[in-house]
């Protein structure tokens, strides 16, 4: 048993082990050694961990959280927080099981990458110079939306001169004032929830919106309203495509609005951008695959139709504004040997066509 990696004393070392090899998210529960997730694939940190006990995850858990978040975890059963000490920035999320305490965290890289960095498309840019309308970033959980959301304000931030405020729950990247000025206000801390931050928002004379998650009906709406009344939006979804995107904005309305709403919508959406991150080929890492719906007359007449299912032809033969299909991106990244063809294949959104397309 001496070779057995014993619990570490503090969450802490845990999470500074993770900064040193690049990992996304730290999972501590009851009855399995301490896991890590890198480059996508959930793995135990240490082959010889002793496994952690319900007594050993509540005892780390309370001797990191802060005491109003212990307060809610106790109400709660859950609380999620921006957890900030020496070593870095950390999404922490802490619930109780059946089993137990339960801890998860979310590695926050301190450093805001650009728009150059993450390889983002140039067409993303001119969506970004509206004074108005929607722009929204999609994706699964763990997709690089969040990275990809500071990109965008952290853009906006160095070519505009602006009021932006951002919502988040909670903040993750820290957005220092550049020729904008920003104002980053944290869902639980500085205010109760996104509807109830949104509406605050609009008395506070903003001119760009960042709505970190558009969760249900008050929010959404609440969100296209403020597009249509002259600010930019930019808003993240759990969706996998951006057809499946405006679906999913519509069908949350009662049906008797839909129809007002699918008028709103195809005139204040600037653009839509999927994503998902795919391990790489030589397990070093993982790649990004992006789609992006441009708005365009097209574009604009199918949403107010009700017509969104045309959305992927439309895309196909937009290609000349900057759209991407995702399933181009899948086929692009397997042809230059970044991902492997099951990766490819496993996220297509139309995998016979993508199988004949890369044979």
């Amino acid at each position: 048993m001496s070779d057995t990696v014993p619990v570490l004393s503090h969450v802490d070392e845990y999470l500074r082990l993770a900064q040193e090899h690049n990992v996304s998210d730290v999972h501590l529960a009851p009855f399995c050694p301490p896991k890590w997730r890198r480059f996508g694939i959930l793995q135990p940190i240490w082959d010889n961990a002793e496994e952690f006990t319900a007594e050993d995850t509540e005892s780390l858990a309370r001797r990191y959280l802060p005491a109003p978040e212990l307060r809610r975890l106790e109400e709660r059963g859950d609380v999620d927080f921006a957890y900030a000490p020496e070593i870095g920035r950390f999404r922490a999320s802490v619930v109780k099981t059946r089993l137990g305490w339960e801890m998860v965290f979310r590695v926050i890289s301190t450093e805001l990458r650009t728009m150059d960095e993450l390889h983002l498309p140039d067409a993303i840019k001119p969506l970004l110079e509206y004074q108005n309308g929607l722009v929204l970033v999609t994706g699964a959980v763990g997709s690089g939306k969040s990275t990809t959301l500071a990109a965008l304000i952290n853009q906006i931030n160095h070519q505009r001169n602006d009021h932006i405020i951002t919502l988040e729950d909670p903040i993750e990247y820290v957005i220092e004032s550049s020729n904008c000025h920003v104002n980053q206000r944290e869902i639980h801390t500085h205010t109760e929830s996104f509807s109830h931050a949104l509406r605050a928002a609009l008395r506070e004379d903003p001119d760009i919106i960042m709505v970190g998650e558009m969760r249900d009906l008050e929010t959404i709406s609440l969100a296209i309203t403020a597009a249509e009344t002259g600010h930019l939006v930019l808003a993240t979804l759990h969706t996998g495509s951006a057809a499946r995107t405006l679906d999913r904005i519509l069908d949350v309305f009662p049906t008797e609005q839909r129809e007002q709403i699918r008028i709103m919508v195809g005139e204040s959406l600037r653009g839509v951008i999927s994503q998902q991150l795919v391990p790489r080929k030589d397990g070093t890492g993982r790649e990004l695959a992006l789609e992006l719906l441009v708005n365009t007359p097209a574009v604009s007449a199918s949403i107010r139709d009700g017509k969104t299912f045309m959305l992927p032809g439309i895309m196909q033969t937009g290609k000349n504004v900057g759209m991407i299909m995702m399933d181009d991106a899948l086929a692009r990244l397997y042809q230059q040997g970044r991902i492997t063809r099951e990766e490819a294949l496993g996220r297509a959104i139309d995998e016979s066509t993508l199988r004949s397309t890369i044979g």
